[in-house]
């Protein structure tokens, strides 16, 4: 079938919305004070300052609700919400997540009632998470979570997921279906890179080696993650250089990775008796462009309705909210005890000072200690760092902590419990390789920058 074949509104189908999405995720505006941000940003921004009075109390109650709705999921059973799989998926999580989500409730009804000790409820702990950083999750979260699938469902994927082919097998020794996988991670969620990879190498489309180089180098955070980071180090008006500086760290990343241990080292044998068929050849009558345009065609002809697509951004943003902030309130409080009261941060770091001083990183003794935190989530680094004087620093820990994709309180959690051939061990080596092969070409940029 030829994109000629279909009917002008399948055609519109695919172009309105992919355009919509487009403007709002990707498209260069002014915002205030002459700052060059997204539009998604900006909308983020009248919320998050409409609201301001309310977020700490709304955030609270999310958390709370998130947590409570998971004990009794946990009490009643596994199947108590067979029927509603999306809750059912949302509150039946491992029980390290259930003591993660306990634990970000206490924290959070602590800090808003400042009951308990100084060390959890300060502003430079607890109170920089409710009262900062999760006012920002939940402003960018709702517009994120809303739009994305303008991104995700209209074709836009397809599109790209064809042109990408002839890429993808060169460059990463991967599949060119692996290349929706990525998109859809950067577009909306590494969870949802991860969740995809999952599947299809269960279903046998991926070797272990394929799947295990797509989940821990391709999920990668999505626009929405890096531009609640870039805020939180104080550069939203760099988003851009922002970005583009993650990109080519994470392309360079992505080219070596596959290629040494232990990702190299993983076998290339599937896990199903016989591969599944993969056609990846394009048909004669059609070039890459064509073909990609025709399946970006025919899937948004098939796109849902509108129902449908504020049914999937409302579960989109509930999953946000409920599934992201109670562990950014948990982890992160501990994480910033742990950085605020005792020197263990500035040990970890220590080995990282003279390649710092090296690369003439400005306080580079404040930087280090940013450095492997990131290992338990990605917004720690950032908001350690955020306090450091030196923009370009601030700039540079922003970019590595999102370049080094495995944290464990999303993606690494969520690759450990998949089907994905990885362990603690593989993910904890690649978090470090990742540190160490992005940390100078981020370095580079940054002095070119600044």
């Amino acid at each position: 079938m030829k994109a000629k074949d279909f009917r002008a509104s399948s055609h519109l189908k695919f172009i309105i919305p992919s355009l919509i999405g487009i403007f709002l995720f990707m498209f260069p505006i002014f915002g205030e004070n002459g700052a060059i941000t997204i539009p998604i940003a900006v909308l983020a921004g009248w919320v998050e300052t409409g609201l301001a009075d309310y977020l700490s109390l709304i955030m609270t109650i999310i958390i709370t609700i998130t947590a409570i709705g998971t004990l009794l999921v946990k009490m009643a059973g596994k199947d108590s919400l067979k029927d509603y799989p999306f809750f059912q998926s949302l509150f039946n999580v491992p029980p390290v997540w259930v003591i993660t989500r306990v634990l970000g409730m206490i924290f959070a009804i602590m800090v808003y009632f400042q009951i308990g000790p100084e060390a959890i409820i300060s502003e430079n702990t607890g109170g920089l998470l409710l009262d900062s950083l999760l006012h920002v999750l939940f402003a960018v979260f709702l517009f994120a979570g809303l739009f994305l699938p303008l991104l995700l469902n209209y074709g836009l994927l397809e599109l790209f997921g064809v042109i990408l082919t002839k890429i993808m097998r060169p460059l990463f020794r991967l599949p060119g279906r692996s290349s929706i996988d990525s998109l859809a991670s950067w577009l909306g969620d590494g969870t949802i890179g991860v969740l995809l990879t999952s599947k299809q190498y269960e279903e046998g489309y991926y070797t272990k080696r394929e799947a295990a180089v797509i989940g821990t180098t391709f999920s990668v955070v999505s626009i929405t993650f890096s531009l609640v980071v870039i805020q939180e180090v104080g550069l939203g008006d760099m988003f851009g250089q922002f970005y583009l500086t993650v990109a080519i760290a994470g392309f360079i990343a992505a080219l070596i990775m596959p290629r040494i241990p232990p990702l190299s080292k993983k076998a290339d044998t599937y896990v199903t008796e016989e591969p599944a068929d993969q056609k990846e050849e394009v048909p004669e009558q059609h070039n890459l462009i064509t073909y990609g345009y025709t399946k970006a065609v025919e899937k948004g002809s098939n796109s849902p309705g509108v129902a449908n697509f504020f049914k999937q951004g409302g579960q989109n943003i509930l999953d946000m909210w409920m599934g992201v902030a109670p562990i950014v309130m948990a982890l992160g409080t501990i994480a910033l005890v742990i950085a605020e009261f005792t020197p263990f941060f500035t040990w970890i770091g220590m080995p990282f000072i003279p390649l710092l001083e090296l690369m003439q990183v400005p306080y580079a003794q404040e930087a280090s200690e940013t450095i492997l935190v990131g290992f338990a989530d990605m917004f720690l680094p950032a908001i350690i760092g955020s306090s450091i004087e030196s923009e370009m620093t601030r700039f540079i820990i922003a970019s590595l902590s999102v370049t080094q994709l495995i944290y464990m309180s999303e993606v690494g959690g969520l690759l450990l419990g998949s089907k994905v051939p990885v362990n603690i061990k593989d993910l904890f080596i690649i978090f470090l390789l990742r540190t160490i092969i992005t940390l100078p070409v981020i370095t580079i940029i940054a002095h070119l920058l600044f």
